[in-house]
């Protein structure tokens, strides 16, 4: 639901209207670029000081430690809902500090098992201003290690096989060196929370990331995003095809009706992971 690293549910910027100065206002509290996505405005805040590994497998930043906040609303009236990636000893510091600023606490969890270091993602919300919700996000990241200002780095050349990946799940997302992300809708109809309908892209969102560890060797993370009657048949759908379920759990308290989120981990050739994707996707829908 709340998305652990992925802009690729975005359109493309040439496809969105000029955002509102008030976005850009945030982006300079934030010290990170608004990026314009589908209902919302999105800001990446990826844990670039951290190298983290699974077993003998480099995960690439966006893989695994993309933390972001993404706002939506107008000048006057916002919320923001966001998933910060802290390390142990930030973890009390930052729950302290979410609480002391007026943030909701919405979920605290793994989204993988054996890391090093061992991650933990905070999912937050938050309502006000833009400007004045910025400035106390400002304070609660300010407890953490989190790089800033969020500078544009070379992208580097594409190696994983994006037709593969794209053709097979269905759908284009984006391609940035050996890691592939994608965004999938699996949540039909209107979830409410605080007495409002939650904007899907933001909320209910299925991000997958691929990284091609190397020629023959693949690995993939992400959440499934669904609703009580989806939940049996993704882990069965899973199961089949050797993806791990890392954690079982909800991103929100709540809403109407509820999400539940499905953590997985995908190791093996690219294609098998893909298709055991492509095979919980379908389960799904």
């Amino acid at each position: 639901m709340l998305l652990a690293a992925l802009a690729a549910a975005a359109r493309p910027a040439a496809a969105q209207l000029p955002l509102a100065p008030v976005w850009d206002s945030v982006g300079t509290i934030l010290q990170t670029p608004a990026l314009p996505a589908d209902g919302y405005v999105r800001y990446s805040l990826p844990r670039r000081d951290l190298v983290v590994r699974l077993g003998n497998v480099p995960l690439a930043v966006p893989l695994a430690a993309g933390g972001w906040a993404g706002f939506a609303g107008t000048a006057r009236e916002a919320m923001v809902m966001g998933d910060l990636v802290v390390t142990g000893a930030e973890l009390g510091p930052v729950e302290a500090e979410l609480l002391r600023q007026r943030f909701d606490l919405s979920g605290v969890h793994d989204h993988l098992v054996g890391e090093e270091p061992r991650l933990t993602y905070v999912h937050f919300h938050g309502e006000g201003t833009p400007v004045d919700l910025a400035e106390r996000l400002d304070t609660v990241l300010a407890r953490t290690r989190t790089p800033r200002p969020v500078t544009a780095v070379t992208a580097p050349p594409v190696t994983i096989d994006t037709a593969l990946v794209f053709d097979s799940l269905g759908a284009r997302g984006r391609a940035q060196g050996s890691v592939a992300q994608l965004a999938f809708q699996l949540v039909r109809g209107k979830v409410r929370w605080h007495g409002r309908a939650l904007v899907p892209a933001l909320a209910l969102a299925t991000p997958v990331s691929i990284e091609l560890v190397r020629p023959g060797r693949a690995v993939a993370t992400g959440d499934f995003a669904v609703l009580a009657p989806q939940v049996e048949p993704v882990l069965r759908a899973m199961a089949a095809h050797g993806i791990v379920v890392t954690a079982l759990h909800g991103h929100l308290v709540g809403e109407s009706p509820p999400v539940y989120c499905i953590h997985f981990w995908g190791d093996g050739p690219l294609g098998d992971v893909v298709r055991g994707i492509r095979s919980a996707l379908d389960a799904a829908r």
